[in-house]
């Protein structure tokens, strides 16, 4: 049986000073739609909970990368460094270190789409992660529970700086099978600490159908005007603009969390990955002991056959 997520932490206020997330967006514009960080659209299909989609959607959800490896845009070293989102990922974790890496943006305008059924997002272990293996495979792995051991536990905490009363968060922090939990309303300053890498968890939509939709392409961009309003332009054509009121923003944070030093030396120094063959070798045992043979192919990575059968295996979808 799976093991359940980790109990996520809620935290009732992320910065004393909302404003300096709203100067932080002002000054680190323009931003390019989420998709244009996918490879290709089995990619985003792995992560938004669909089957591979014919042509990738390119929704209003832009994204803007603040933080990278440790490294801070300026402004954001505070944000970063947060007390109150790192005491979070210790509770989560019952960690004694934890090592921020990551900060990005997301602002969306009008998301009257249908739903993926949730995702979860792309797990690391050691010695084996997104430099090198495709994210699909890595996702398969990390949703069989077979590699907890030698999973990097990442804390990742997501808030909201958004005064609307759509567009909140839907998670499943009893696994799957279980009913979801929502956080809506009030989200404005407020953020949800959680194992996300385990945890499936979708957004909820913006705006309605009779607002409209935009087509547009990866190369889109939002940016602030001269007057003070936001635009999306797509090459010579802007295909809308509004106020910064109209537009949901939400956070992300992530850290490494690491259980004591030892744990932290381990994942350093690389003193105990995992390869390749370490990985089919736990698929293989665990598929003998349902009685199942697994033939490993020459390319196991991108195989569609070998890669849709351990999802068959593995993915539950949420229930909704």
């Amino acid at each position: 049986m799976l093991p359940l997520p980790r109990k996520p932490v809620v935290l009732d206020r992320v910065v004393d000073d909302r404003e300096q997330v709203t100067a932080l967006i002002d000054a680190h514009q323009p931003y390019w739609p989420v998709q244009r960080y996918f490879a290709n659209s089995a990619e985003y299909a792995a992560l938004s909970g669909q089957n591979e989609p014919a042509q990738m959607v390119i929704a209003p959800v832009f994204r803007g990368n603040w933080a990278t490896d440790g490294e801070p845009l300026e402004g954001v070293r505070p944000i970063l460094g947060s007390s109150r989102f790192s005491e979070a990922a210790r509770a989560l974790f019952d960690a004694e270190i934890v090592r921020p890496t990551t900060v990005y943006v997301n602002l969306t305008w009008q998301l009257p789409f249908p739903q993926g059924a949730g995702h979860t997002d792309v797990p690391a272990f050691r010695g084996f992660d997104r430099t090198k293996y495709p994210i699909t495979f890595l996702t398969i792995m990390g949703l069989s529970g077979l590699f907890e051991d030698v999973r990097v536990k990442v804390a990742t905490g997501v808030s909201w700086f958004y005064r609307g009363t759509d567009g909140g968060f839907e998670y499943w922090p009893d696994g799957p099978d279980a009913p979801s939990a929502l956080h809506e309303g009030t989200i404005d300053n407020t953020a949800i600490v959680a194992d996300n890498d385990f945890m499936w968890h979708r957004v909820r939509p913006t705006g309605q159908m009779s607002d409209g939709m935009v087509t547009m392409t990866r190369d889109a961009e939002l940016r602030r005007c001269s007057d003070g309003a936001w635009a999306i332009v797509d090459g010579d054509q802007e295909l809308g603009r509004f106020g910064f009121d109209q537009v949901r923003v939400s956070l992300s944070w992530k850290a490494i969390a690491f259980t004591d030093e030892a744990d932290r030396r381990r994942h350093d120094e690389h003193l105990d990955d995992i390869d390749l063959d370490g990985v089919l070798a736990r698929f293989g045992d665990d598929f003998a002991g349902r009685g199942e043979q697994l033939e490993i192919p020459d390319d196991p990575l991108s195989d569609p056959d070998f890669v849709r059968r351990l999802s068959d295996a593995y993915v539950r979808y949420p229930s909704t």
